[in-house]
Formats: C-alpha cells, structure tokens, sequence
C-alpha cells in the first residue's frame, strides 16, 4: 500500500459534524481539517507524492441553525445555477434524504435527529444520527459543504508543472456525503459509503490560472458473517454502477478499497470491500459527476435489501461476542489508520463529530482465535485474503 500523504486528509470512514475548514490570518496560514470529513486528500497528488506539512491548524466552529437551508452555496455561486457545484449539492441532500428515509422504514421504530449548521467561512452542513432504534444500533449520514482557502505550497504540490509558483492562497470549494450504518443483530453487515466534490478557483493574484477539481468516494460492506448470497449482490450492484461508465471501474475501484481498508498490525481488511476511489479527474466532468451520482443511489439498492434479509435472524450470546470482536476492528481502523479521525483528535476537533461513526458496542478478548473452518474463521479468511466475489 503507498504511504500516506503526511498533510493530507481522509477520511472514508468517519463523520463529522462539522468539515474541515482552512483560512489567511494576518500572521501566518492557519489550514483547518475536518476531524473526519470525508475527503481522503486535501489536493490531488499521486499516490506517492507528499505533501509540505502546514505551519498550523485551526478547526472553524460551526453555528448551529433552527432550519434546512435550501442550500449551502454562497449567494455569489449562484444558488442553483447548473454548475456542478449546485448539481452535486443537490445530489447529495436528495440521497442524504433517500437513504434516511430507507433506514428509517427498515428500522420502524427509530428516527434521526437532525442537525443543521453553518460557517463564518462560507458552507455549513445537515448531521443525522439514527441511534438504538429496533434494528439499527448507530446510523449516522452527514453531508457537508466547505468553502476555504488552501496555503500556496499546497497548491504548488498538487500542480504536475512544478515552474508554476503560484505566490498567493488558492480558494477552494468542498461538498460530499458520508454515512455509516451499525445494524444490531450480528448476521447484518455495517456499510459505510461517501461521495465528495472538491474544486479550487483561480487565486486573486493568478485570475487566468484554470480552475482544478476532482471527485472521490466509494461504499463498503463489513459483516461478521458471510453470506454468499449477501456478499455477491452487494458488489453485483457496485459492479453495475461502475460499469455504465467503464468497465475498468469495479476491477480497479475494487482493487483499491482492498488495498485502502487495510488493518496493517492485523494484517486484514476492515470487511469485504466494495469500491473506492480518489483524485478522479481523468474522464470528462459530466461523466463523473454522474457516476459519482449512480454509486450514491445505489447504496439503497446494494444494502437494504440484505438488512431487510438479516435483520430478525436468531442468534445467541456467540454471534453477538464475534459481531463485538468485529466492531473492535473496525475501531482500530478508524482510531489508528483513518487519517481524518486521528487529525480531528489531535487539533481539538468536537468529539461528537469526530466519533460519531464508532459503533455503541464493541469488545477486545486476548489472542483470540476462530476455530478453524468455522463460520467466524472464513470471515477472518476473507478479511485476510481478499476474493473476487463476482
């Protein structure tokens, strides 16, 4: 796997209430990240470029808000005025929507809260949590919008042209979504997905310098048990989604969220993968942002189904204690790999946001091992030895 990026920012794995934010002060370039905003890198670089570290950070407070805005674009950007900028927002709230209203009727008792905010800065956001309902033990599906300035020497390293020194701060603009979704009963997988859109305009001192953007996201399945059936439909649909664009998509996307989900001091993925991508800016625009648009709407299809499937299977104390080592995995994911996560808590990032996509439960036993050729080994097999399940 390439190193990461030492100034860049990830996360697919994590929520936030609040994005990622970066402005000028007088004194010196302060740059802000969202403790877990689901942005894996702050500008697009190869995989084996890195970045210069910032000389600070600074998280901007968000101000909560009484209502759903119409919209986070700033009035200069036009509310809605076709760019992909405003088509993406509108994307984005409309699936945050959807999936909200599938989980809530899957669940039938629980129901998100709803948290709306903005920023001094420009952009704001919509937090839902869906928390201890009849099915879903923690659902979390955030979007959020960032307006903000990057550093100069963040912008000369995303530039493939290194003769070309922009001397000035570069404005950028971010949105996307990210979600994650804890079922109860153990023979239900958790998903995580995001989709995000970021785009830099032309620095003051630069007005003819061309604008750069790119898309990223992908959807994750992670169960403690595996189902064939469960497994095959769910990359079935990523496969589907990917291959209305280009059939390179699933093998490389797939390939990529294998890599990506890695426990390194375990030597196994997170789960059984799905898609994920990053810096995507090679295709035409229009393609991309419908493609990113395709895989947002199939996250209904590609998981409730298997929910629907799962969620009132019998299980005893044993499924329950494997489901807890499990979630015990995916936090060690997320607290030592997921690079949002561990910015957020070492820049003072607000907590709630940044832990909102742990589950409530988990469990650690010492030098546990599945019995061979059970049902919890395979999962560990799988995790360990990623398979082409289509």
């Amino acid at each position: 796997m390439p190193p990461p990026p030492t100034a860049a920012l990830s996360s697919s794995s994590s929520l936030c209430l609040f994005p990622f934010s970066s402005y000028s002060s007088p004194k010196k370039t302060q740059l802000g990240f969202c403790p877990s905003f689901p942005f894996t890198r702050l500008i697009n670089v190869t995989p084996t470029r890195r970045l210069m570290t910032c000389s600070a950070v600074s998280i901007e407070k968000e101000t909560l808000i009484s209502h759903r805005p119409h919209s986070f674009l700033r009035e200069t950007d036009g509310l809605d005025d076709g760019s992909v900028r405003s088509r993406f927002l509108r994307m984005i709230m409309e699936v945050q929507d959807s999936v909200c209203g599938a989980l809530e009727a899957v669940d039938g008792a629980g129901k998100f809260k709803e948290d709306a905010w903005t920023r001094p800065g420009g952009g704001g956001g919509i937090s839902r949590v869906l928390q201890d309902g009849d099915v879903f033990e923690k659902a979390g599906v955030n979007i959020s919008v960032v307006y903000g300035v990057m550093p100069p020497e963040a912008y000369r390293a995303a530039k493939a042209n290194v003769t070309d020194q922009k001397p000035g701060p570069v404005p950028f603009f971010a949105a996307g979504i990210s979600s994650v979704l804890h079922p109860k009963n153990p023979f239900a997988p958790t998903l995580h997905f995001n989709y995000r859109y970021f785009e830099t305009d032309a620095p003051k001192d630069a007005p003819g310098a061309p604008r750069q953007w790119w898309f990223g996201g992908g959807t994750d399945l992670t169960p403690s048990y595996i189902f064939e059936e469960d497994v095959k439909h769910f990359h079935s649909i990523q496969k589907k989604a990917c291959d209305k664009f280009d059939p390179s998509f699933y093998p490389r996307f797939k390939k990529w969220c294998d890599d990506y989900f890695y426990i390194k001091h375990r030597d196994e993925r997170r789960g059984l993968g799905g898609i994920f991508f990053d810096d995507l800016n090679d295709n035409d625009q229009e393609m991309l942002l419908s493609f990113a648009t395709e895989c947002a709407n199939s996250v209904v299809p590609a998981y409730v189904p298997i929910v629907e499937k799962r969620k009132n299977t019998p299980f005893t104390e044993s499924h329950k204690a494997w489901q807890q080592l499990r979630r015990g995995r995916y936090i060690e994911f997320n607290l030592v790999y997921d690079r949002g996560t561990t910015f957020g808590l070492k820049t003072g990032g607000r907590i709630e946001s940044i832990l909102v996509s742990l589950p409530l439960t988990a469990r650690w036993e010492y030098d546990h091992k599945p019995k061979e050729g059970g049902e919890e080994w395979k999962l560990l097999d799988a995790c360990m030895n990623p398979k082409e399940w289509i």
